[in-house]
């Protein structure tokens, strides 16, 4: 696995033809990621974020905010732009993800082949929650939602260790607010799981609203973890688009 501080690799592909920088989930953490690399084969290099406190980050400074986390993480991303990049985030990661590709967009076209956004409402649909959800709240929801993550919580001492990146991620979360501001002008693609009663198709196809370019929505077998049961259908459709971006850039 590289040892970067923000960007990880479980199986490095420098000489992949394309790479996808991928955003955990609220709690989430780059072990979110395991296995895609295998997955998605040799022509594209799997990178994931670890974000601040969590893991080997326990006791890194914590980010006020979802852009204050983007405005961190930018830096590491644009020296990697030299080969064919997409970025994919799964709920609170698709959101860091956006406001990742918007500090990346300051020129026509972009130099993103595409933003894939998963299980989570479109910005322009985002209002901030008037109050914080306690522990006890956290812990349930995190239980409805369903996956191998609420499994693990079942356990009383990964609770523990995993509640501090819970609450931040979910302060993060609940007090992000949308500003307006000019489209996303990379394709979009927008998931959601079939099962998911929090995170609908509708939903994600607000997404929409922030891309003046190419624009899709699909479903996939699953609930708001869909990627725990879905993930070869996913890896296949993300190797499809990507795979015609790239065919695209060079004709």
């Amino acid at each position: 696995m590289s040892e970067q501080r923000w960007l990880r690799s479980y199986l490095p592909r420098s000489q992949a033809e394309a790479q996808l920088i991928c955003f955990p989930h609220a709690g989430g953490a780059m072990s979110a990621f395991r296995g895609w690399a295998e997955l998605a084969g040799p022509s594209l290099d799997v990178l994931a974020v670890q974000y601040p406190g969590r893991q080997d980050r326990y006791a890194d400074p914590l980010p006020a905010d979802i852009g204050e986390l983007a405005d961190q993480i930018v830096p590491e991303i644009r020296p990697l732009l030299g080969r064919p990049t997409a970025l994919f985030g799964h709920s609170m990661g698709a959101t860091v993800a956006f406001e990742v590709a918007r500090r990346l967009r300051p020129r026509f076209p972009s130099p993103l082949l595409r933003l894939f956004v998963s299980a989570c409402d479109a910005p322009p649909a985002r209002t901030p929650r008037a109050t914080a959800r306690g522990d006890a709240e956290i812990r349930d929801y995190v239980r409805d939602l369903g996956g191998a993550a609420a499994s693990a919580l079942e356990d009383d001492e990964m609770w523990q260790l995993a509640l501090p990146s819970l609450r931040h991620d979910f302060h993060l979360v609940e007090t992000y607010r949308y500003v307006p501001g000019a489209p996303l002008t990379c394709p979009v693609t927008a998931i959601a799981g079939d099962r998911d009663e929090t995170v609908t198709l509708a939903d994600v196809q607000r997404w929409q609203e922030v891309a003046v370019g190419e624009f899709e929505a699909h479903s996939l077998p699953g609930g708001h973890f869909y990627l725990d049961e879905s993930l070869p259908d996913l890896i296949a459709l993300l190797r499809n688009r990507l795979t015609a971006a790239r065919s695209a850039s060079t004709t």
